[in-house]
């Protein structure tokens, strides 16, 4: 929100949280209706129907798709690609702020569904128009651009900051959805400024289909890409036609925006900072720079990989907002299950590990990357080699790459599930202890250590007050009211570790699972020791540089 919010700031379905969708169905349903209709005419009822009218549900669906395909692509850039442009940390606060870039879209369903009832030219347009599309390329290029360079201006003077821009310019790393994150009132501006070539060539006759929603899907490219934060656009691009300098912004041109603020002021097109002399004289040099890019390589990396088939979403690449929050099934998640499914498939065939997330703390960079294997595969016996050549692969990878410590997380690990297992666990627990560590399958304790498998029935075979500890890396499914679960070990992370802003699985926010830290404390302290199978530190030594460095237990959080 901005400094000193002014009026119009909240959006009118603010409150109404994730139901604000249902403030559409006046509009959507009929649109559905008579899509239906037209159906089952067939294409007699096609021809009939205004296009114009029954499009616009498909094609606020279409920008929600775009936008999201642009979050991930950018996510899964800016994790590992050299041309990174700002390189500073996003945290939780930025994610909550920008969780709902899905209203200006709704705000669009309300503009175009109003604007076909109350225009009667608006109505039965044709699916293409040449001079209406060439209106639209032009009055975008002078009343457009121009209108927006100078309110763009206005709004960074210190009344009308303070009380709308500033909540956009509360995101100095930008993402692709950063850009659509403005008060209401702002939106409301900029609708009435880009309904300038809808307005135009509805009233002028000249109005078509194809330039209506190619003008919009024009602006949310555009958007989105000046906001990705790595810099993608070639340089042969500006070598065949040197004019598009003055016609295109880059990314780079736009993080300066956000970074020095009184500079590239321009909507999609610099000539007019370039006219009015407010280009900033390093947008060349930062293109340059970006563009070329440096390789670093990660002093750690975190091996994981995705659990069931609806956490792929939960992933820092899929949805920011469920990334951002532990993870948890959700109805609406459960009903993209052919999206997961296709997901699935495709991550059979991808042959490598890929790049997840990147933190930095103190001196070390991190890097978290994950195998394209679900939980189920791994239980597979036909996936094992698959999954093992996969995970020899990402360790020869990040050997090649000067990678000091690899750590494994998940099922990428060695579980202890069978008897040799047990005993080897018992003999390196010390004193009388030892013996209260057992392997029944008669008599029922009131301590269990459980692994993934233990299913509901064994659960109620136990006996009241027994205490559920797991000594695998999921946590245990609580079914009983009348017993003690323990969750798998996690830490607090220490203030200093940059760029978290998302949750590891089910772990809260700013948590991270035991054996992810343990592998960052390993790097910190310089310890040259593998820890691989039955080997292991000293504990007591372990647990103290992990305090020393900012970590903290669960239970102090």
């Amino acid at each position: 929100m901005a400094s000193r919010p002014g009026p119009l700031t909240e959006w009118p379905w603010q409150r109404l949280g994730n139901f604000k969708y249902v403030v559409m169905l006046p509009w959507v349903v009929p649109a559905l209706n008579t899509m239906i209709k037209a159906a089952r005419k067939g294409r007699e009822g096609w021809e009939e129907v205004d296009m114009g009218y029954v499009i616009i549900f498909p094609a606020l669906l279409l920008r929600m798709l775009h936008n999201q395909i642009w979050i991930s692509i950018s996510r899964f850039q800016t994790a590992r690609s050299p041309h990174l442009i700002v390189d500073r940390s996003i945290d939780f606060e930025q994610v909550d702020r920008e969780r709902n870039w899905d209203d200006q879209i709704l705000f669009n369903g309300f503009f175009f569904y109003i604007g076909h009832a109350l225009i009667p030219s608006a109505k039965d347009l044709p699916i293409w128009r040449s001079d209406g599309v060439m209106m639209t390329i032009l009055l975008h290029m002078g009343p457009v651009e121009f209108l927006y360079y100078w309110f763009h201006r206005a709004l960074h003077h210190h009344f009308l900051y303070s009380r709308y821009h500033s909540h956009h310019h509360a995101s100095i790393v930008t993402e692709p959805i950063t850009s659509v994150i403005h008060p209401f009132a702002e939106h409301i501006a900029y609708y009435i400024l880009f309904s300038i070539p809808f307005l135009a060539t509805i009233f002028s006759g000249t109005a078509s289909i194809a330039a209506i929603v190619g003008y919009i899907v024009y602006i949310d490219f555009m958007n989105n890409m000046g906001h990705c934060n790595f810099e993608l656009v070639p340089k042969w691009l500006f070598r065949v036609f040197p004019p598009l300098k003055y016609l295109m912004y880059t990314p780079s041109f736009h993080s300066l925006h956000h970074t020095q603020f009184r500079t590239n002021y321009s909507l999609f097109m610099p000539f007019y900072d370039y006219i009015y002399k407010t280009m900033d004289k390093t947008s060349d040099e930062l293109y340059e720079s970006s563009l070329q890019g440096k390789e670093e390589a990660p002093d750690v990396v975190h091996l994981t990989h995705p659990t069931t088939l609806q956490s792929i979403y939960h992933l820092r690449l899929g949805f920011a907002s469920l990334a951002s929050r532990p993870y948890s099934s959700k109805w609406y998640i459960l009903i993209m299950w052919p999206m997961a499914g296709l997901s699935m498939v495709l991550a059979w065939f991808y042959g490598s590990s890929f790049t997840v997330e990147r933190n930095k703390l103190k001196h070390l960079k991190m890097q978290t990357w994950a195998i394209p294997r679900y939980n189920f595969q791994y239980g597979l016996s036909w996936e094992k080699e698959a999954i093992n050549n996969l995970i020899e692969k990402a360790i020869l990878e990040a050997d090649e790459k000067g990678v000091k410590v690899m750590s494994l997380g998940l099922l990428n690990q060695v579980l202890l599930t069978h008897k040799h297992e047990l005993d080897s666990l018992r003999s390196r627990i010390s004193g009388s202890a030892a013996s209260y560590l057992s392997l029944s399958s008669t008599s029922y304790p009131q301590v269990w250590l459980i692994e993934d498998k233990l299913d509901d029935a064994e659960q109620r075979k136990a006996p009241k007050g027994t205490h559920f500890i797991p000594f695998s890396q999921f946590p245990p499914k609580k079914m009983r009211r009348d017993c003690i679960y323990y969750k798998t070990p996690a830490m607090k992370i220490p203030k200093a570790l940059e760029n978290m802003h998302s949750c590891e699985n089910w772990l809260p926010r700013r948590m991270m699972s035991a054996w992810r830290a343990a592998g960052i404390v390993h790097a910190l302290e310089g310890w040259a020791a593998h820890e691989c199978g039955e080997t292991v530190l000293e504990i007591e030594k372990i647990w103290s540089a992990a305090l020393q460095h900012g970590f903290l237990p669960e239970t102090q959080v």
